[in-house]
């Protein structure tokens, strides 16, 4: 399967790495918005000017798009679903009906497959949801994220005008996670379960009051949670602030029995060291599904809920049963 990436920041260069540890997958090349000339790929991989992208159409199986979700996926999404096979992992939850709908009719328009939204939340922590309420039906859902670096949100930040550089810290509240693992089922809101942290790099001469004022009220990012910002310099930045940690927990405690006497407790739960690498290895899994989904003639937008589980693998059905059921 020949893979393509549209974007090479972070989460492309995981890609690029990713796929060399799946022998049924060739990375093609990598497309790129800057000067291909001036792009050095981690691997050797080819890099292309973006706006050539259509013209290697025929050559591609699946093109994983690597932009952000505030701007860039809205755009490049529909508008590559319309020549190739496409994934992305955008993440803004609210928006996802809407970025649906509009990838949607331009896949199915051209005989493509489409899958949004994959990574792990959205995408494993969505399938963990999913599984875990038709397990327990009567129960509540928690979904916690960090302590780590929401790349995400650190990119709406970085787009803000007179903003350098910045990191954006997700971070559990304590007290409300230990409730929810007790099976306490309490009522949590938004503000309650997770603070944010900001560590902004600031242009010189930007209005930081301004900047922070804007954060704070961003909608679908900040506006929800007690946000911190924190102004710190490009050397503090380098020094502190580079790795991309993340994880998080899905959490849903339900009850069975006569008069609802047995508690349950489900947890899915991921430690990663590297947000954009693990991102990487989930989109390139789910890449194989659109693929084979493709070549089965299933057109349109697809989320993880509509792919079969062993689409994903590079297991025969046989070796499945044999090995992991």
């Amino acid at each position: 399967m020949k893979i393509g990436i549209y974007g090479y920041g972070n989460l492309g260069r995981g890609v690029e790495l990713g796929i060399r540890q799946n022998p049924d997958m060739e990375l093609f090349g990598v497309f790129t918005r800057r000067n291909p000339e001036t792009v050095h790929t981690l691997t050797g991989a080819k890099v292309y000017a973006a706006d050539r992208a259509a013209d290697y159409a025929g050559e591609i199986d699946v093109m994983i798009i690597c932009g952000g979700s505030a701007s860039d996926l809205p755009e490049m999404t529909p508008m590559l679903a319309r020549h190739f096979n496409v994934i992305d992992s955008f993440d803004t939850h609210a928006r996802i009906p809407e970025h649906f709908a509009n990838v949607d009719e331009a896949a199915f328009r051209t005989g493509h497959t489409a899958l949004i939204s994959a990574g792990w939340d959205p995408g494993l922590f969505s399938l963990a949801r999913l599984y875990m309420n038709a397990v327990l039906p009567d129960g509540k859902d928690y979904t916690f994220w960090g302590r780590g670096v929401s790349q995400g949100h650190s990119d709406a930040v970085r787009r803000i005008p007179g903003v350098k550089d910045a990191r954006q810290y997700t971070v559990p509240v304590p007290e409300a996670l230990a409730q929810v693992r007790a099976g306490e089922n309490p009522e949590l809101t938004t503000r309650q379960k997770h603070t944010r942290e900001c560590y902004v790099v600031a242009e010189d001469g930007a209005d930081k009051a301004l900047i922070e004022k804007q954060i704070k009220e961003m909608p679908n990012y900040f506006a929800d949670y007690d946000t911190t910002v924190t102004f710190i310099t490009e050397e503090e930045m380098k020094r502190d602030h580079q790795g991309l940690p993340h994880g998080g927990q899905v959490i849903r405690c339900g009850n069975t029995g006569a008069d609802n006497g047995h508690r349950h407790v489900m947890e899915f739960s991921l430690k990663l060291d590297s947000n954009p690498e693990f991102t990487a290895s989930v989109l390139i899994a789910c890449a194989r599904a659109v693929g084979r989904m493709h070549g089965r003639g299933i057109f349109g937008c697809k989320t993880l809920f509509d792919l079969a589980p062993a689409d994903l693998s590079p297991l025969s059905g046989e070796e499945l049963r044999a090995h992991l059921l």
